[in-house]
């Protein structure tokens, strides 16, 4: 069985990490499981969490005025949820659900954030990954919004 620290190394956004930083991230990890149409967090509430889904899927939803509940995006396998740890108000912007059974890896956010305090390298370092994932999500949702504005006219 592989340690958590293992895990953090063979994934695609840390495989390159240096050794240390791994070990700072392990210690703020652990797994969880969730069950099928489970909320893994609520648009709003805290964000103290980030999560790498290792199975099952999870989607992204947003409250619309027309359509109430609509998937922004579903994220599987390998995928990295959740960065709204990382600016102030530190309050999620959607609601994550599972839609199957999903084992994820948390990432305690305040550990992270605390450990980017004492070296300044490793928040360097998980702001430019970390900026990739926001990227690719913004665009995705931006998609997916212009989807749904479109078919409402």
């Amino acid at each position: 069985m592989r340690t958590l620290n293992e895990l953090l190394e063979a994934h695609p956004v840390f495989h390159d990490f240096p050794k240390e930083f791994v070990e700072d991230l392990g210690e703020c990890t652990w797994e969880m499981e969730f069950i099928p149409d489970q909320y893994v967090f609520w648009s709003g509430h805290d964000a103290k969490f980030f999560y790498i889904l290792r199975s099952g899927s999870i989607a992204l939803v947003a409250h619309t005025q027309d359509q109430g509940k609509v998937t922004i995006e579903t994220l599987h396998n390998g995928d990295v949820l959740g960065w709204s740890w990382l600016y102030p108000p530190y309050k999620w912007h959607f609601d994550a659900k599972t839609i199957d059974p999903a084992r994820v890896i948390v990432v305690d956010a305040r550990c992270v954030l605390a450990k980017c305090e004492q070296n300044h390298e490793l928040g360097y370092e998980l702001m430019l990954r970390f900026s990739r994932i926001m990227l690719d999500r913004l665009m995705a949702t931006r998609m997916r919004m212009l989807d749904i504005y479109t078919q409402s006219i």
